[in-house]
């Protein structure tokens, strides 16, 4: 059965960042042991309530991922077994589906997304500006419409409670420089046309999709963090697919929608999440990852 864990202990690591998801301790040798916990974020806000065994669904999705693209770009997975580096005493089973041992890296500091339709904050950007992070499109596109070819469209790496925020490539050149920001945008493109075409092939799109890359001392180029997973990515059933509206998902959209009902300003603290829309994301989460990848974890 799914474990649920809010908030990762392991005394005698390091604890180097709790993010909104994933809890990053120190190894030594230069590297990781991550953490995805069960905790759910929208709108850049930790909600107070978990989803138990999210953690271990997008970690499993992402080992997924990581896989399936190594032949694209290198990933930052070392595949050392977690009861070599867990401490003493700690109990396993909590963490052998949700956490893995990395690479310590040098993190790019932006969002890189890959967007194949108008939908989310882009279609907001849309609508006030014809564009979206300065890339013009086509007039008269309506919401969730397929763009006629992925877009690179980053933003800012926001801290835990505060927003990301569009930005144009140029200032993508202007943080990280032209060669990196090239290698950053072509990997991602790349990564986003090769699963956009194996999803489909599985009866489901992939609207767009958030990366994370870093660096190694040789200034090598890897995708990070998490991959392609239902936290990261939009998913949509094919057969639920038509332009005009925001499709039914296998995301955490699922709780947007919800938030979005209530008279609630998107700061912290979230709201809690009633009993059935837990159940209900879950279900999605776990539906995305039978489809995608065959596994399931009941």
């Amino acid at each position: 059965m799914p474990t649920t864990l809010l908030q990762s202990n392991l005394p005698g690591l390091e604890l180097i960042h709790r993010g909104k998801v994933r809890d990053v301790y120190a190894l030594p040798g230069n590297r990781l042991l991550i953490v995805a916990t069960d905790r759910l974020s929208a709108f850049d806000v930790v909600l107070p309530d978990p989803i138990p065994g999210k953690g271990e669904m997008l970690t499993q999705i992402s080992n997924f991922w990581f896989d399936k693209t190594a032949h694209l770009v290198p990933n930052h997975l070392l595949h050392t077994p977690l009861d070599e580096v867990l401490p003493a005493g700690t109990e396993l089973a909590l963490y052998a589906r949700r956490a893995v041992v990395t690479k310590r890296l040098k993190p790019v500091p932006v969002e890189a997304i890959a967007r194949g339709y108008l939908i989310g904050s882009g279609w907001k950007d849309y609508r006030r500006s014809g564009a979206v992070c300065g890339i013009a499109l086509p007039a008269g596109l309506q919401q969730a419409q397929q763009l006629p070819e992925p877009i690179f469209t980053p933003s800012t790496k926001a801290a835990v409670g505060d927003h990301d925020e569009n930005v144009s490539f140029d200032a993508v050149v202007a943080a990280v420089g032209s060669e990196l920001a090239n290698q950053v945008r072509d990997a991602t493109l790349a990564i986003y046309r090769w699963a956009a075409a194996y999803a489909a092939e599985r009866g489901i799109i992939l609207a767009d999709t958030k990366l994370e890359f870093g660096t190694d001392e040789d200034g090598r180029l890897y995708v990070m963090d998490e991959m392609l997973t239902p936290d990261s990515s939009r998913y949509w059933p094919a057969d639920g697919y038509r332009v005009g509206i925001s499709p039914p998902s296998y995301d955490k959209q699922f709780v947007r929608d919800y938030l979005e009902t209530l008279d609630w300003n998107k700061t912290a603290p979230g709201p809690h999440v009633p009993a059935e829309v837990i159940a209900g994301t879950a279900a999605k989460y776990a539906e995305a990852l039978q489809k995608l990848a065959g596994i399931r974890l009941d």
